[in-house]
């Protein structure tokens, strides 16, 4: 009975829900100003929610790309204000994601460092580089650029919010990449079975670099959209624990840990709830320390839901990689 529970509809039903219960308790909820906060923290949860939804179906972890996402955006805008061109300190910026995403895969694949350590020793280099020869100031603002740079975060396209877009957009290419193409679909036979891919003749440890290669690149559009967004960007949200609010995002949306299994859908499901639930808390003044409280027995629940419904077998507890 359990395996034939869809946890992407139950999980979607509650955020329908909540969110007509917050609309109907809760004074201000629906207003404009709120909304837009909502689609903004959102959009920039979701992004990272489908970095985080190609680590773990083939397999693994990504704990630093909450270190990669505002270092790499504090590191372009502070090329910027110092007079270099847009597209120079772009290109900038992703040789540096792309330097991060190939350690992190090397490091995974070829020294077979379970992902989960890698990944959190990674973090911490990219945030103490950062800010020893990157940006040695926490926070970093916009300043001189184009305007269509700055668009991108708080600009408009047809009255829909542009962070909304380009979530729609990062979704929509990783869809077709882990369903359409040869390397997505590798990805899905790595987190399966690792010994069978390898066995079939699939690249696994190239493939493995090439997967934290475009994590830590959607982690930088993630960064450029919250730094356009909100006029700046503070690279101490590395220390955050914004990283295990991604993680909810992926499991409760019903992204199976053992790998292998769900897809984007069920990470624009689980954005929607926990968009909705952690806006509600916060209008209801709800303490730090309270928040932290609720959305972690809600991970909890949500990983003995999937130890339920996508149960580990016993290659998958050999790996261990997560």
């Amino acid at each position: 009975m359990l395996r034939g529970l869809n946890q992407e509809r139950i999980v979607f039903t509650i955020a329908v829900v909540l969110f007509v219960l917050f609309s109907v308790l809760l004074p201000g909820f629906l207003s404009a100003g709120n909304l837009l906060s909502l689609i903004q923290n959102v959009s920039i949860l979701g992004i990272l929610g489908v970095a985080m939804a190609i680590a773990i179906i083939g397999r693994g972890i990504d704990l630093s790309i909450l270190s990669t996402m505002p270092v790499s955006a504090a590191w372009l805008l502070t090329l910027v204000n110092g007079g270099m061109p847009i597209g120079l300190a772009f290109v900038c910026a992703l040789g540096f994601v792309i330097a991060v995403g190939i350690i992190n895969g090397a490091l995974i694949a070829y020294v077979e460092i379970p992902a989960i350590f890698a990944t959190l020793a990674m973090g911490i280099v990219v945030y103490g580089f950062g800010k020893a020869f990157m940006t040695p100031i926490d926070a970093v603002y916009t300043g001189r650029g184009e305007s269509w740079f700055y668009a991108i975060g708080s600009g408009r396209v047809l009255g829909i919010p542009s962070p909304v877009i380009v979530f729609a957009l990062v979704a929509a290419a990783a869809f077709l990449f882990l369903r359409t193409l040869k390397p997505g679909r590798f990805i899905y036979g790595m987190g399966d079975n690792p010994l069978a891919a390898r066995v079939t003749g699939i690249p696994v440890r190239p493939m493995i670099i090439l997967q934290y290669v475009i994590i830590s690149i959607i982690a930088l559009i993630a960064g450029i959209v919250m730094a356009t967004a909100l006029a700046g960007i503070n690279t101490r949200l590395a220390l955050s624990t914004m990283v295990y609010d991604v993680i909810l995002v992926v499991v409760l949306g019903g992204i199976g840990l053992a790998g292998g299994k769900g897809g984007i859908r069920n990470v624009v499901v689980g954005t929607l709830l926990i968009g909705i639930l952690l806006n509600g808390m916060t209008i209801m003044n709800l303490t730090y320390t309270v928040q932290s409280i609720l959305k972690s027995v809600i991970l909890l629940l949500a990983i003995v839901a999937d130890t339920l419904l996508n149960p580990r077998d016993e290659q998958t507890a050999q790996h261990g990689d997560i």
